[in-house]
């Protein structure tokens, strides 16, 4: 007679089959759930990765600020300038157009090659600089001291632009373009640049891009 207390055979290969299962089914599970990780794994970096993209797409297509877009403290505009040849008559900008220094109005011919220049130059020349889209960027003499003429020189674009002394500005320094003009603080002041930015080579010049090279070189030229 069988001993009770042992498996039979068919016991023996039933236990052995069901342990089997188990093992399979324990393998089943962990493959999905590692699955289930995985895909959710790649779903959290896809969707990082598209949120990068979408970050550089949104700043790639931001605008860049156009010269419209500045907006300068203190600027004073100078709307329907005439732009007549003169001379050799002077042109009193003052009371003409109520500026000082000018920022446009009739002028000379003759326009003032741009350039660094240590002494005064003719109005009337500097004008018609400005009316080539050029920027002047004139300065008190008994406000500065030699560094701080050394500061502008090294601010003014390389091109169209004329950096010139002028006694009897309203302020240290005076930067203008055609029609346009702002009274600077000192030669730190952060409207400089703004201003050049806004204004240099403007289409808003009556002749913008023509020369302002191979016409009169001011006395005191410097570079």
């Amino acid at each position: 007679m069988p001993d009770p207390s042992k498996p039979t055979v068919k016991q023996q290969r039933d236990a052995r089959r069901a342990d089997k299962v188990a093992a399979l089914q324990k393998r089943v599970s962990t493959q999905k759930r590692n699955q289930r990780i995985g895909i959710g794994a790649a779903v959290l970096g896809g969707v990082a990765v598209l949120a990068l993209v979408i970050g550089f797409i949104v700043v790639g297509a931001t605008p860049k600020p156009t010269p419209d877009d500045i907006d300068i403290a203190g600027l004073t505009e100078f709307p329907g300038l005439t732009s007549v040849h003169v001379g050799p008559e002077t042109v009193d900008y003052e009371s003409k157009y109520d500026m000082n220094p000018p920022a446009g109005g009739d002028h000379f011919a003759a326009w003032l090659n741009c350039g660094i220049y240590d002494e005064p130059q003719a109005n009337e020349n500097a004008v018609h600089s400005l009316e080539h889209g050029a920027v002047w960027v004139t300065y008190d003499p008994d406000a500065l001291d030699d560094s701080d003429v050394s500061t502008l020189r090294s601010a003014v674009p390389s091109t169209y632009s004329v950096l010139s002394p002028y006694p009897g500005l309203p302020a240290p320094v005076v930067i203008s373009a055609w029609g346009a003009q702002v009274q600077l603080d000192g030669v730190d002041d952060p409207r400089m640049q703004s201003f050049i930015q806004k204004y240099w080579k403007s289409a808003a010049a009556p002749e913008p891009g023509a020369l302002c090279t191979g016409a009169v070189d001011g006395p005191g030229l410097v570079s």
